[in-house]
């Protein structure tokens, strides 16, 4: 198994290769919505109730299934409390806070594309 590699220029990743390390960050944040949930995160640790108000949009199996994508790659922590009934929460990683500079460019170069395709 060839995970989290690189050689001869080649990145490995999830026993797949890439050639360029921009596709394995868009390997770990792309998808509909791991960029958003990071986003959230961002601002607060958030119950997995909360997290979904957030994304209405999404169905509990895709919103689960993100968030166990993001934390098994390091980014989100999933904190369980022995209480009944269950309480989750998920919070950003250290790791996870570190892509919040990209996050924050993205959201500039947003904002700056609809800006001008309103003037276009």
């Amino acid at each position: 198994m060839k995970e989290n590699l690189k050689v001869e220029g080649r990145y490995w990743f999830r026993d797949k290769q890439y050639k360029c390390s921009i596709d394995v960050t868009l390997a770990v944040v792309g998808g509909k919505w791991k960029a958003s949930i990071l986003w959230h995160l961002a601002q607060e640790t958030m119950r997995f109730s909360e997290l979904q108000r957030q994304f209405s949009e999404t169905t509990r199996k895709m919103l689960t299934q993100q968030l166990r994508e993001l934390e098994r790659d390091g980014l989100v922590h999933r904190e369980v409390y022995p209480q009944v009934p269950p309480k989750v929460e998920y919070s950003l990683t250290e790791k996870g806070k570190s892509i919040m500079p990209i996050l924050d460019l993205m959201c500039e170069w947003g904002r700056a594309y609809l800006d001008q395709s309103a003037v276009d």
